[in-house]
């Protein structure tokens, strides 16, 4: 089975029955424990918050990922290309290839100055950003490279995501930093489990753990040089 739980360590987990769906057997047991929480985020950052349609259809839209290989990141990559969309990404060096690989139109490492502006190789505005990066990321580096209406989507949301959004509000900005929490939905797991069972939707695995050894995965976790997703293996 699937279900969405954001963190836990046990080898049991109760969930309720409407965040929860089979698993195929197309999808493997680490990819059913690695994707629910972040693809749903992903999916929903994309969806409700941007607006984009997963069909293809709708007006093009320039699309700013940063974080792009990490544990949510590759995920927003992926489902990002579904739409009609650009895709710029950010990463490390180590993993441009790989982000590359998951469909990104252009990739960016962020220690190089244009990477740490978050300019676009093509020169485009962004429509939306999408941010993953754990690294804080100034207000002042996203502003120029909005479209006239661009969004910052912020999946990295505290108290300093808080207080700019109510700034926004009474200053009535048309470039906004918009707060995500995860409101997830059944309908939306089981389309993204059918995308990793025919093969649409894939996860990157950073590294795999036992239970017992639960402590390297939340040291890999906080060293910051994790890639894609950590498994805890029971």
């Amino acid at each position: 089975m699937l279900n969405f739980i954001v963190s836990g360590l046990a080898e049991f987990a109760a969930s309720s029955e409407k965040l929860t769906a089979a698993r195929p057997q197309e999808v493997s047991a680490a990819e059913g424990a690695g994707f629910p929480s972040s693809g749903l985020t992903a999916h929903q950052a994309l969806t409700q918050a941007a607006g984009i349609k997963l069909d293809g259809t709708g007006q093009l839209k320039n699309i700013l990922i940063t974080g792009a290989s990490d544990g949510v990141g590759h995920y927003v990559v992926q489902l990002a290309k579904l739409g009609n969309t650009h895709v710029t990404a950010t990463c490390g060096a180590r993993t441009v290839d790989i982000v590359k690989s998951l469909g990104a139109d252009e990739v960016l490492d962020y220690k190089t100055p244009d990477g740490s502006a978050l300019k676009s190789p093509s020169g485009r505005k962004y429509d939306f950003v999408i941010h993953c990066a754990s690294t804080g990321i100034p207000r002042s580096t996203f502003e120029p490279n909005l479209s006239a209406n661009g969004k910052v989507i912020d999946l990295t949301f505290g108290a300093s995501t808080l207080i700019t959004t109510t700034l926004q509000r009474r200053t009535f900005s048309k470039k906004q930093l918009v707060p995500m929490i995860i409101n997830p939905k059944r309908e939306n797991l089981d389309y993204l489990v059918e995308l990793m069972k025919e093969g649409k939707l894939k996860m990157v695995i950073d590294s795999k753990h036992y239970l017992s050894n639960a402590e390297d995965a939340w040291a890999r976790r906080t060293d910051g040089y994790a890639n894609g997703k950590i498994i805890v293996e029971i």
